[in-house]
């Protein structure tokens, strides 16, 4: 089990961030998945589609957006990632102009998975620094 949940986790970071897959969200989040800890720390999305929302705002932001898988875990479930995502800030998705800055942003995600899906999933990084680098001269 440990191995299929550690595949899947990969298989998660590169296809739906680093090649921005939609359909990889469709057929690997379960209808109930909760991602706690988006776009904030206090937030949970349910279900592929509130999770898309949040996709397309951070691609539409940093359209060469690459995640970096830094450390993965796996003891069953669950399995813990630690990684980094880095892009170009070239679009106004973050509800601000563009600023043509790099942006580094690292953080956690801790997943639950089943079946090849993704039931629950918890992430820590912090946006609002990130916000703030970006708009900051």
């Amino acid at each position: 089990m440990s191995e299929v949940n550690k595949a899947l986790a990969k298989q998660w970071f590169e296809q739906v961030w680093n090649q921005k897959s939609e359909a990889t969200i469709d057929r690997m989040f379960h209808l109930q998945r909760k991602s706690h800890g988006l776009p904030d720390g206090n937030s949970i999305l349910v279900g592929p589609d509130a999770f898309k929302a949040f996709h397309r705002q951070v691609c539409g932001a940093l359209p060469d957006i690459h995640v970096d898988i830094e450390d993965l875990l796996v003891e069953d479930d669950p399995v813990a990632v630690r990684w980094k995502a880095s892009g170009t800030h070239l679009g106004d998705h973050f509800g601000f102009p563009a600023s043509g800055k790099k942006a580094v942003l690292t953080g956690s995600s801790f997943f639950v998975g089943k079946g090849g899906q993704i039931l629950e999933c918890w992430n820590q990084m912090d946006l609002h620094s990130l916000f703030q680098r970006l708009q900051n001269p």
